[in-house]
């Protein structure tokens, strides 16, 4: 007797403490969790900064002029209108009488309800002179471009309700039906003016639009170009399409299965459309349909928080012969990243934006140029800058331009007609007697302050030695009009001083122009100004300065040229220098370590002009903060400080480190330009202290290539700076989420699936939180579970010939992600484990009291509130409801999932796995108060214990509740709907953003759920209701594959793998079909289980240790 009680109090102990080790995290679980929340918390942080753009704001006086809308449209809840400048009252009908413009189309974004831009009519632009080949195409320097416009556009907007398209498949696809009929209504609105004007007697000119110019952003990008390739659109409707931060390789947010497979199907018919269309036996058919369609895709650069640069791009879309992708840090006369909504009203985008478009028109027909080529030219033309593609200088191959191509002097060029690649425009001349005595430079560094109209002669065979073959030069001067450079086979006044054969070569034109930072500012009225920041940069390596002897830099007089009063200061700085001097590269290592300490470079005076800052880790991933001071600007070398000594030069460079404005009087501001291959150059203007971050996506399993990123940084050589840098720990927390959060949610699942085939598999069964820790041991089984995904999708990529991503940036990053993808996991059990122990303690102690108090006079109203209530439980209807407790929510969560939302559905699946394990979870805390209580009675032996004979079991209980088996079994029970709930939990959180977006229509249009969403819903509630029971009936039969029986932990092992390769495919939507393929399986399984009449759950056999 006394063994026995002994035993039993043995497992009672044993029981508690597993039952507190399943609750209780271990320390590697606890470090994951802290780790999540703290780099969520940085992520935060670096998001919700405020952010300074630079962009100049877009004010507008709009007045909207609807257009009718014809009878029989689906989508009557949205409106078109015609955009009309200005505030004062106009007939609408006169107006449209008189519409012969050029047809814009914008869409706006998913939550704007008007496009947020207008047309600039009639604008005069004189265009910059434009460096040969710099849009990648020989046939743009042919193209030219109006300095006036005799068109106009009329801009017609679209008002979708605000509603949030990037959320809701179903959604897109009625906005995109809406965009077709849109397009045809304009088309025929023209048509209708144009006969109105006929009827009245007006004059009537020009031929009718044939197409429309969609400009979309946001997701409006992607209904333009899903409209284009729509069945029921005319042909050739669509031409030209130009997309601002709008996502075209996947959804922002890539959670709905319908949503994800709607992209699918659209960017596969752009493929196919850009092919020729032949039968199956390979016979011609016709040629591509997208031929004549020109897209362009603007990104917003770094700050778009909302669409990643690599979201926007067109590769694989597109082919680069009708479209490109160009970010606003790299587009002539913008240089700006901005955010998602800054896009649509930056001054300074949408100016050049309105340029393009203008230039796009014919002005013999009227109407945008019918030649692919000419349009996309254009594009090219006006977009992108004459910054090379590359910094690595010393490396590059002879240009184009550096050709002998011989032009005249610089008084013959003022009579000169004829232009050559090197030439500057005719409209850019000097005077005859314009430079004075000529300046014969005798050191490495040429520097100029002041527009005094000389030329100034630098001897490259003398000052190009020693290794400094290299020639570089900034400066603020306007390029042909402020300053010329010229290479001289030897020296003379003019090129008929020059033997025959010898000819002067201008390279003024190879200048590029670099925005400038703010305008220079005087420390105080009549100060001196502080030095302006460069403009412009040229670079000549030693292929381009072979056969010339002299180099001259030309610099125009004071007074005002061609009409353009002169800068407010001057400046100009050139170096003959060694590119290798100039060489810092950063490491892994180094870079790591300045998260904790920051590095700090030292450049002493007379250093090279240019640097080239490698950096091996993209900063991309991981951002720098670069600051520079001034630590010397050649004011100690006038001789002021010699009698000082050197305390006194020590106190001097630490008064010039706290007071950095002195020298900037003397030393242009820094300036950095970043090129990423993803989203293009980068320009960061006065560098004093910047992060420097580029829009890039490393470490993808689509990245090819090296991933470092190189800045290359002009620096006065005049000036000694100290430069520090650090990684900036909240801004690469902000990138890691923002580039890698569809991995992690698809880990998450993944995650979850491995927990679920540990408990498949090991009896006891553990808790959900113990098998997610038990998978994070190593070496087994945290590697296989890491490197199985990566060598499988390394094979995948080798059967299509892809290329293999950079293994070891590929390989931590997927590594980082699912640790972080264990710590939100472990976090989301702890958080709902704490909400059931805390509900399920307090539902104990309200019975308990109950169960003290139910002789008291006052619950005797209770009592008979009971017995009532026990009246209705035994109705006929009721009883058939409980004896069968799946029927009303299986079937209330399928009608809600196939009629209204899928969300909804999950929503009951989830209320059933939450009541499940509250109830074995109170029923195993009930049994385990009772063992106790009979414990402390045979213990002490007390009579009369009154709590002890409360608890006793009532006659006629199972006698199964006395035992640590029942206890066991409840607690297996609790496990297992446990790990389904947490499961199903990210399941429903997949289409939260769907259903924000149903909620959003609550009132208006409805339609039903996509199908695929609610059948894959379903087969999830299947999961739920039937998957528990399959894993504790231990006689349910299975089928055999190669003589071994498979059971649901292999095959949660497999749904494991899927989620995880589905995550690295940024698709995390498709973990939902291996949630649907084990739902049908569980399914199956109770199917045949009825059918084959093996043992139910009651009946199995108990696993427990005694």
């Amino acid at each position: 007797m006394l063994n026995d009680m002994e035993n039993e109090r043995r497992n009672n102990n044993k029981n508690e403490d597993s039952r507190m080790r399943g609750f209780r995290p271990s320390l590697r679980g606890m470090m994951l969790v802290v780790a999540v929340i703290w780099i969520v918390v940085a992520a935060l942080y670096g998001l919700l900064k405020p952010i300074s753009n630079g962009c100049i704001m877009t004010y507008m006086y709009p007045t909207y002029i609807p257009i009718s809308t014809t009878e029989g449209v689906s989508s009557a809840k949205y409106g078109l209108y015609l955009y009309h400048e200005g505030w004062k009252k106009i007939d609408f009908t006169e107006h449209l009488k008189k519409l012969n413009g050029i047809p814009v189309r914008s869409l706006a974004a998913e939550c704007d309800r008007a496009y947020q831009g207008g047309p600039l009519e009639r604008t005069f632009y004189r265009e910059t002179y434009l460096a040969y080949k710099e849009g990648g195409n020989a046939e743009i320097a042919d193209i030219q471009l109006p300095n006036q416009y005799a068109n106009r556009l009329d801009w017609f907007a679209v008002d979708l309700e605000g509603e949030h398209s990037a959320m809701d498949g179903r959604i897109l696809e009625e906005h995109t039906e809406y965009v077709v009929y849109a397009i045809h209504r304009i088309l025929d609105q023209y048509k209708e003016s144009h006969d109105a004007r006929e009827s009245d007697g007006a004059a009537t000119t020009g031929s009718l639009p044939r197409s429309v110019i969609l400009i979309g952003h946001s997701m409006g990008g992607f209904v333009a170009r899903a409209a284009t390739i729509h069945p029921r659109l005319r042909r050739s409707a669509v031409e030209t399409i130009l997309t601002l931060s709008s996502p075209h390789q996947s959804p922002p947010l890539a959670l709905q299965p319908s949503l994800g497979d709607y992209y699918k199907s659209i960017n596969q018919e752009w493929r196919k459309g850009y092919e020729v269309q032949t039968t199956r036996t390979g016979r011609y058919v016709s040629g591509p349909k997208l031929s004549n369609v020109v897209v362009v895709s603007v990104s917003g650069g770094f700050n778009d928080y909302q669409v990643r640069s690599k979201l926007e791009s067109l590769d694989g879309i597109v082919p680069p012969t009708h479209g490109f992708m160009i970010s606003s840090t790299s587009m002539k006369n913008v240089w700006l990243s901005m955010e998602h909504q800054t896009i649509l009203w930056c001054n300074q985008l949408v100016v050049q934006v309105s340029h393009t478009l203008l230039s796009l028109v014919d002005s013999r027909t009227g109407q945008p140029f019918p030649d692919t080529q000419k349009r996309l030219a254009i594009f090219t033309k006006m977009l992108h800058s004459g910054i090379p593609q590359s910094f690595n200088w010393k490396m590059q191959p002879q240009s184009p331009w550096s050709a002998q191509v011989f032009a005249k002097d610089v008084k013959d060029t003022a009579v000169s007609q004829v232009h050559t690649l090197s030439d500057c425009p005719s409209s850019f001349h000097w005077n005859d007697d314009i430079l004075e005595r000529d300046l014969y430079i005798q050191t490495t560094t040429v520097t100029t302050l002041a527009m005094d109209g000389r030329r100034r002669w630098l001897d490259i065979q003398k000052l190009g030695s020693n290794g400094k073959s290299h020639f570089i030069f900034v400066t603020n001067l306007a390029p042909c009009s402020g300053v010329r450079i010229h290479l001289w086979p030897q020296k003379g006044k003019s090129s008929s001083d020059l033997p025959a054969g010898k000819r002067v070569l201008e390279v003024t034109s190879k200048m590029v122009q670099i925005p400038a930072g703010p305008a220079p500012r005087q420390v105080e009225p009549g100060s001196q100004t502080e030095q302006a920041p460069p403009s412009a940069v040229l670079h000549l390596g030693p292929e381009e300065m072979h056969g010339f002897r002299f180099l001259t830099i030309s610099v125009a007089p004071r007074p005002a040229i061609s009409g353009r009063p002169p800068p407010a200061t001057s400046m100009a700085v050139g170096q003959f220098f060694n590119p290798d001097e100039g060489e810092i590269d950063f490491t892994p290592v180094s870079m790591l370590l300045s998260i904790h300490s920051h590095k700090d470079i030292f450049l002493k005076e007379d250093h090279p002009l240019a640097f080239n800052l490698s950096f091996a880790i993209s900063l991309g991933l991981l951002p720098v903060t670069f600051s520079l001071k001034t630590a010397g600007c050649g004011i100690k070398d006038s001789g002021l400080l010699d009698e000082a000594g050197d305390n006194g030069n020590t106190i001097f460079l630490s008064f010039l480190l706290n007071h950095p404005e002195l020298c900037k009087l003397r030393c242009f501001p820094p300036v950095a330009l970043a090129w990423d291959p993803t989203s293009g150059l980068h320009v960061f203007p006065n560098l004093y202290s910047e992060t420097l971050v580029v829009d890039s996506s490393p470490a993808l399993r689509t990245s090819t290539g090296a991933e470092k990123t190189t800045v290359f940084l002009l620096l006065d050589p005049h000036c000694a700076y100290k430069a520090s840098i650090a990684v900036s720990v909240t801004s690469a927390a902000s990138r890691f989420w923002l580039l890698y959060f569809s991995q992690i949610a698809g880990f998450c699942v993944a995650v979850v699936f491995f927990a679920l085939m540990r408990q498949a598999h090991a009896r006891p069964i553990p808790s959900i939180l113990k098998a997610v820790e038990s998978n994070l041991r190593m070496p087994f089984p945290f590697l296989p579970f890491v490197a199985v995904p990566i060598l499988l999708s390394l094979f995948f990529s080798f059967l299509v010939s892809q290329p293999f991503p950079p293994f070891s940036s590929f390989t931590i990053v997927l590594i980082i992600c699912y640790l972080l993808a264990n710590g939100i996991v472990i976090l989301l059990i702890l958080v709902s484990q704490l909400v059931f122990y805390m509900a399920a303690y307090l539902h104990v102690f309200i019975k308990t009291r109950w169960q003290l108090w139910e002789g008291n006079f006052g619950f005797l109203f209770l009592h008979w509130f009971m017995n009532l209530s026990s009246r209705f439980f035994s109705l006929k209807v009721v009883r058939i409801l409980r004896a069968n407790p799946l029927f009303v929510p299986i079937s209330a969560a399928i009608v809600l999932s196939l009629f209204v939302h899928p969300a909804l559905g999950l929503f009951i699946l989830l209320l059933s796995h939450a009541l499940c394990c509250h109830s074995s979870l109170c029923n195993s805390l009930t049994a385990s108060l009772r063992s106790h209580a009979r414990k402390k009675e045979s213990d002490y032996k007390t009579e009369g214990n009154y709590l002890s004979q409360q608890l006793k079991p009532k006659p006629g209980s199972p006698s199964k509740e006395n035992g640590s088996s029942y206890i066991q079994t409840q607690e297996d029970i609790f496990h297992l709907r446990h790990g389904l709930l947490v499961l199903h939990i990210l399941a429903t959180l997949m289409f939260v953003p769907s259903l924000v977006s149903w909620l959003q229509r609550i009132g208006m249009h409805q339609s039903f759920p996509r199908f695929l969403d609610s059948f894959l819903c379903i087969c999830l509630i299947l999961h739920g209701i039937f998957s528990w029971e399959s894993l504790l009936n231990s006689e349910v039969p299975l089928p055999r594959i190669m003589g071994k029986e498979v059971r649901l932990n292999l095959i949660y092992l497999i749904a494991g793998i899927y989620s995880y390769l589905s995550g690295m495919e940024l698709a995390p939507y498709k973990v939902l079909y291996a949630m649907g393929a084990i739902g049908i399986i569980s399914f199956a399984l109770s199917i045949l289980q009825a059918w084959t009449g093996a043992t139910r759950f009651g009946r199995r056999r108990h696993w427990h240790i005694h």
